[in-house]
């Protein structure tokens, strides 16, 4: 015959709660809200700002997190490459999809630009 002992179930109890409370707090409903923006350091001006796509999957999974990326811009405006210099891998690929659409005001020469893309819940 054997016998469990109580720590045994004491333990996975604890297990249990603490899986519990990090999905709780992870998971809070809350709207979901984009945002890609220019630092003040920028020097061209955005004529044509496209919002990156945000799957219902990560809408209804509360995801979070940003995106920071350098747009290399053309004299009359395109954007010719995007860069990721950091941030959730998971949104990467669509911040990139939206700053390739983007349109900068001319300038003499190209330019490298940073772009912030926060995809959060608390706006």
């Amino acid at each position: 015959m054997a016998f469990r002992n109580r720590g045994d179930r004491n333990s996975v109890r604890i297990g249990q709660l603490v899986v519990f409370f990090f999905l709780t707090v992870l998971l809070l409903p809350s709207p979901v809200s984009l945002q890609g923006q220019s630092p003040a350091k920028s020097t061209r001006k955005v004529m044509v700002r496209i919002q990156p796509e945000f799957p219902d999957f990560f809408k209804s999974g509360h995801f979070q997190g940003h995106v920071i990326a350098e747009a290399t811009v053309l004299p009359n405006g395109n954007v010719t490459s995007v860069e990721i210099k950091s941030g959730n891998p998971m949104f990467a690929a669509y911040a990139s999809k939206a700053l390739m659409k983007w349109k900068y005001a001319p300038a003499a020469a190209q330019t490298v630009e940073e772009v912030i893309f926060n995809f959060n819940s608390s706006e």
